[in-house]
């Protein structure tokens, strides 16, 4: 991707940045200061932030790149000496530490995507294939750009190819600021070495970047244009990163030959590193010439970060900000919680696009149709056969029918227990792309929910309605097969947007299919098969409404039974049973509305769980 000679990156600059979070310390709640003060300035070039474990470092980066919760954030960034513009998390670029790609995606598929959502509708679809070859081309990945990225049941492409891949669907919008949080994170040295390199490569054409990393070999370090040092939430460097080891120096702090700069820069900061003058002699840690005297116990009592404040360094970097906030009309401020996204894609061209997206992962997910669907007609075999082609008598012939739409419900509720991953497994992914802005949350939810329920539980249902009914014997009637295949099949519906509802609530799989299989048990129970809703306290009884085995179980019988007589004949005297009296009995109304009414209710807890399934995924938050 070549770059115009007058293009040139964009300055990021932070103005007394500070950011405290509420955390609990000795029992009680308090506020726990992240960043304090922080000014910088990073341009066009390899900008690193470092710091040890908890300096603060990722959230720096965090709120340059305009992706952290204003909630305890105060200070100012800019870009170009200019307030972030709202959409500025949608024109610049950020890769996150983990990978969020989608991995049944060839690598070419997964840039082609993001170029489709998050350029704008004016460019041609031939300029965004352009682009697409062009980032290719530029990150190396021509070789596997038409191999699918991996998933734990595909092999797919490398580490680091899965790295320059989730780099590369930021390139494809060309942003003239790429932050990346942790690039080299789980990459061994050499291909830690090359992603570096290949940023390296991106600064000097033209682009700002700017990330955070830990602990780089100096292979890595030697790449640095502008470093940013941070401990415990404090500045204690910020200018050129080969001019660090002679500032540390000039404060006592040598770097032995040999010794990698950034480990001796965690050193000096978790105070494991000794200074050492030429000819053996202590130096005082804080002060650079002044020999300690250890004889009277003297101890400094100044810190990096103060000693910071007194160099030079901290004086140019003051005056630069100073400059540049100088420029701001009133020293107006823009606030994060002020920056909406506005998507470059309509809502129709999202829902397009994601679609097929979704439509890929499932075809080659074969697992997720082929498999499961053979379960279910394997289940349905079983259960038909257990119940196979139902007698009509007295001692049987009811019971047996109550107890194979028993089991029947069962099987259809438990069976989409497996929704409860959709939204858990795509978090990350989620999380990333409707913070870049991407899609809008409510384009996400329509898909997943259009191609969960239609081949993953429309489909094997019907195959599991039709081999069980005519196995079991029910009525050969085409309006009471049409009432059981409607009636298992909102079943299925409202357990799934159920699993959705807990699905998009909860972050850890564990903890979903624990409280999905409450759920479920306790609508079994209140179904009124297992225990008489009459004998149960008048504050429990209300519980009954919720379950969905009630409504299904009482469809079923209505559509089974009623109109239908039971007969056994013992020397030549036939007794009857009226199918009408059973459900009297039971208290199931079975006029015409007392059947429709609960498909009603299925249809009404399917909809409601569907709704809060959908609010719980706008809550979950965009940003960190």
């Amino acid at each position: 991707m070549s770059t115009h000679p007058d293009e040139k990156g964009a300055t990021i600059s932070c103005h007394d940045v500070t950011y405290d979070v509420k955390a609990k310390i000795d029992g009680k709640t308090r506020k726990k200061h992240i960043l304090k003060g922080i000014n910088g300035v990073f341009g066009q070039g390899m900008n690193a932030i470092l710091g040890p474990t908890g300096s603060g470092k990722t959230s720096l980066l965090d709120v340059l790149a305009a992706r952290k919760e204003p909630k305890g954030l105060a200070g100012q960034v800019l870009i170009d000496g200019k307030p972030l513009p709202k959409n500025f998390r949608l024109i610049s670029g950020y890769v996150v530490q983990d990978d969020v790609i989608m991995g049944t995606l060839t690598v070419r598929e997964n840039l082609a995507f993001s170029a489709a959502l998050r350029l704008p509708e004016e460019i041609s679809n031939e300029e965004r294939k352009s682009r697409v070859d062009e980032v290719v081309i530029e990150l190396g990945l021509t070789h596997c750009a038409d191999t699918k990225v991996g998933t734990e049941f595909i092999r797919g492409v490398s580490g680091g190819e899965r790295k320059r891949t989730n780099i590369g669907m930021e390139l494809v919008i060309k942003p003239r600021v790429l932050f990346l949080d942790e690039p080299t994170t789980g990459l061994d040295a050499s291909t830690a070495n090359a992603v570096i390199h290949l940023l390296a490569s991106l600064s000097k054409r033209g682009r700002t970047i700017l990330f955070s990393i830990h602990q780089p070999r100096f292979k890595i370090f030697r790449l640095f244009d502008t470093m940013h040092l941070l401990s415990l939430g404090e500045t204690i460097y910020h200018g050129p990163a080969e001019e660090a080891l002679g500032y540390f120096s000039s404060i006592g702090y040598e770097c032995q030959p040999h010794n990698n700069p950034p480990d001796f820069f965690l050193d000096v900061i978790n105070g494991e590193s000794t200074s050492m003058n030429l000819d053996g002699t202590e130096y005082n840690n804080s002060k650079g010439n002044e020999k300690l005297d250890t004889a009277n116990g003297k101890e400094s009592q100044l810190t990096l970060a103060t000693e910071f404040l007194k160099s030079h360094y901290y004086s140019d970097l003051k005056t630069a900000v100073n400059r540049i906030w100088e420029n701001i009309p009133d020293g107006k401020l823009v606030t994060a919680n002020e920056q909406n996204i506005e998507y470059p894609c309509s809502f129709s061209k999202q829902l397009v696009h994601v679609s097929q997206r979704t439509a890929l992962n499932i075809i080659r997910n074969p697992f997720l149709t082929v498999a499961g669907t053979v379960v279910v007609i394997f289940l349905s075999i079983v259960i038909g056969g257990i119940y196979f082609q139902l007698d009509n008598s007295v001692e049987t012939g009811i019971q047996n029918r109550i107890g194979a739409f028993f089991f029947l419900i069962m099987q259809q509720v438990f069976s989409n227990m497996s929704a409860v991953e959709l939204f858990i497994q795509e978090r990350a992914i989620f999380v990333h792309e409707s913070a870049s802005g991407f899609y809008q949350v409510s384009t996400y939810f329509c898909c997943k929910c259009i191609f969960d329920l239609l081949p993953l539980r429309t489909i094997p249902s019907l195959f599991y309605c039709t081999i069980s009914y005519w196995m079991i014997g029910l009525r050969a009637n085409a309006g009471a097969f049409f009432m059981y295949t409607l009636t298992l099949l909102l079943t299925g519906y409202a357990a799934t947007a159920i699993a959705f509802a807990i699905s998009s609530s909860v972050s850890l799989a564990a903890t979903g299919t624990l409280f999905i299989a409450i759920c479920f048990v306790l609508m079994m129970v209140f179904s009124g098969l297992l225990v008489n809703i009459n004998s149960l306290p008048v504050w429990l009884r209300w519980l009954q409404y919720l379950s969905i085995y009630r409504y299904s179980q009482n469809a079923l019988a209505v559509n089974e039974l009623s109109g239908q007589k039971f007969c056994t004949t013992t020397l030549n005297i036939s007794t009857c049973v009226d199918g009408n009296f059973y459900l009297t009995q039971q208290g199931i109304d079975y006029s015409p509305w007392g059947l429709w009414q609960n498909q009603v209710a299925l249809f009404s807890i399917t909809v409601g769980f569907l709704v809060l399934a959908y609010i719980q995924l706008r809550r979950i938050p965009k940003l960190k």
